[in-house]
């Protein structure tokens, strides 16, 4: 049977990750622990992919690690107490061990690729689970029970083979809506022995767009409204139209439309179309939510009527204090509103579309 390449383990392992230096025996402060990774981070190159290697993978001993240093210590106050030639053998050969797993256990990590798999076409809801996709490639060795983690919502294990590439999701769920960093990654290991923690923290340098979470259920679109200015067509003329409505010639106009017995000598008279392919346009207004609904809540709501216009052929437009977005269809259309609602009221307080 052919051994496959790579797996990944979608269970989470062990215990959730509550801080990036959690572990270590110590409990440093919240400002420590952000300055250290600010410091992890100028250690990688920036872009969408980084090299974990000694300058920076860390390593320290887990809890049990220090646990196990201790039992070393009393086992050699003995040995030296007792003058027992087989309590130096003993005590020296777990030593040696310890020792031994430490570079094992720092080469599990070291090596590795790590890269960020960006795609315009992830989408992520406040609030709601999502998906990192990100890849391992691990030249030269078999990598066992690496461990990951996003912003430390929790570890899940992957195994890499020899010269292979692994492609996973990463469970996420993200805590707020808006344009905003890749979380930060840590990625770590404990094998063999659980003795020793290597592990190294870096975020992708790019960003990434997170959405309003939709309202559920999703509340009926408004009604839709034909718009038609003075003097402008709803849509080209096409095959199976009505002429129905008349105005003066204007140049450019088939004469096969002119009405020549509503003709005079000053104007040409000639009918005009109302396309029965024509498509009237919805329009998602802030002003047709109510007054008594908090932000959060009203944004959630013109989210849920955007994701259901998109699935009708009518065109919709986006309406919101200070910004509009004209009527329009398609994904791209669709995109630019979702990220209107995404930074609504953020920053300068003004929305914004630009990816």
């Amino acid at each position: 049977m052919t051994k496959p390449a790579a797996s990944a383990l979608s269970q989470p392992r062990g215990r959730p990750a509550t801080g990036l230096l959690r572990n270590w025996g110590l409990s440093p402060a919240g400002g420590l622990r952000e300055r250290f990774a600010r410091w992890a981070q100028q250690r990688h190159d920036p872009g969408a992919q980084t090299l974990l290697s000694h300058r920076n993978v860390y390593i320290l001993p887990t809890r049990a690690g220090w646990f196990f240093a201790l039992t070393l210590l009393v086992l050699l106050v003995a040995a030296i107490n007792y003058q027992l030639n087989l309590g130096y053998l003993l005590t020296f050969l777990l030593a040696g061990s310890a020792l031994a797993s430490l570079h094992v256990t720092h080469n599990n990590v070291r090596g590795l690729t790590l890269a960020a798999r960006l795609s315009d076409d992830a989408v992520f809801y406040a609030g709601q689970p999502a998906a990192l996709r990100l890849q391992l490639h691990s030249p030269g060795r078999q990598r066992w029970g690496l461990l990951a983690a996003p912003d430390g919502q929790g570890f899940h294990a992957v195994d890499v083979d020899r010269d292979a590439t692994l492609d996973f999701a990463l469970p996420w769920t993200p805590r707020a809506r808006g344009h905003q960093p890749w979380p930060r990654l840590v990625v770590e290991s404990r094998y063999p022995l659980g003795l020793w923690r290597a592990w190294s923290v870096w975020r992708p340098g790019a960003s990434i767009w997170v959405y309003p979470a939709p309202e559920t259920p999703a509340p009926a679109l408004p009604a839709q409204r034909h718009v038609r200015s003075e003097g402008q067509n709803i849509a080209r003329l096409t095959p199976g139209d009505e002429l129905d409505d008349l105005r003066t010639y204007r140049r450019g106009d088939p004469l096969r439309h002119v009405v020549w017995k509503k003709t005079n000598a000053d104007d040409l008279i000639v009918r005009t179309a109302t396309p029965a392919t024509a498509l009237p346009e919805r329009w998602l207004d802030w002003d047709d939510l109510p007054a008594t609904q908090a932000l959060e809540a009203r944004l959630s709501r013109l989210c849920a009527w955007v994701l259901a216009a998109q699935r009708n052929p009518q065109p919709f437009g986006l309406r919101l204090p200070g910004h509009e977005i004209a009527p329009g269809s398609g994904a791209a259309h669709t995109r630019s509103c979702l990220r209107v609602l995404a930074t609504y009221g953020q920053a300068s307080g003004q929305p914004s579309a630009s990816s």
